[in-house]
Order: structure tokens, then C-alpha cells, then sequence
């Protein structure tokens, strides 16, 4: 498994459970966006939208909110491309998240360029 596309997914998992649009920053792609359809109509948000939100927000750790995040699957299309599907909590809503990373050899950092993500349950 490489180590740096685990420490990256970890990262992501702080950013959320933290609301830090630092760690965002530091995961996501500058020209990356977000996607779902659960209203049945394709939402697009650009990752400096997304960041803001993130931004403002009361983090789960901050309201003491059980930290509850997995890896579902690692899908590597190629040494520099991969797919992770996790989940993870955040306050009373359970993600389903699909994350496309893209390494840049140069950096040798793993970086996510998309999300698509879907709202799977709430929890009272």
C-alpha cells in the first residue's frame, strides 16, 4: 500500500471532522470540484466554495461528535491514479464518498481532483 495516499486519505478525514479549510487545502487539487446528485439533478461545487463552507462551519470535533470515518475500497488505475471510496460522519450526516486522486511525481504528493460524494443516511 503506499503510505502517502493513506496519509493523504487521513488527512482528508481531518480536514472534515475538524472543518479545516488548511487541510483541504492541503489534500485538494487547487482546480478541483464536487459532485452529487441526490436531488436528482447534478450539483457541481468548485473546491474554493467547498473550502468556504468548510470553513464556517462547527466542526464535529468541536461539538465532542464521535469520530466514525472508514476506507471502503483503494482501486489503483495506475501508480499515479487512484480511487478511494470511504466513509465517513460528519455531524448527524453519513457520506458516502468517491475521491479520485492524481499523484504528482514531481511533489510526490497525492492530490484529490474530484469528489463525488452521496448523502447515505442521517443519524438522530
Amino acid at each position: 500500500m503506499d503510505q502517502k495516499l493513506l496519509n493523504a486519505i487521513n488527512t482528508y478525514f481531518d480536514a472534515i471532522y475538524h472543518a479545516d479549510a488548511n487541510l483541504l487545502d492541503q489534500v485538494f487539487h487547487k482546480q478541483s470540484s464536487l459532485f452529487d446528485a441526490d436531488q436528482g439533478k447534478i450539483f457541481v461545487d468548485p473546491i474554493a466554495s467547498f473550502r468556504q463552507d468548510v470553513a464556517t462551519r462547527t466542526s464535529p470535533a468541536e461539538r465532542n461528535k464521535h469520530r466514525n470515518d472508514e476506507i471502503l475500497l483503494i482501486d489503483f488505475l495506475s501508480k499515479n491514479c487512484a480511487i478511494v471510496k470511504l466513509r465517513l460522519q460528519a455531524h448527524e450526516n453519513i457520506f458516502v464518498d468517491n475521491l479520485s486522486f492524481v499523484k504528482d511525481q514531481e511533489q510526490n504528493e497525492w492530490k484529490i481532483v474530484s469528489k463525488v460524494w452521496h448523502l447515505e443516511n442521517k443519524v438522530p
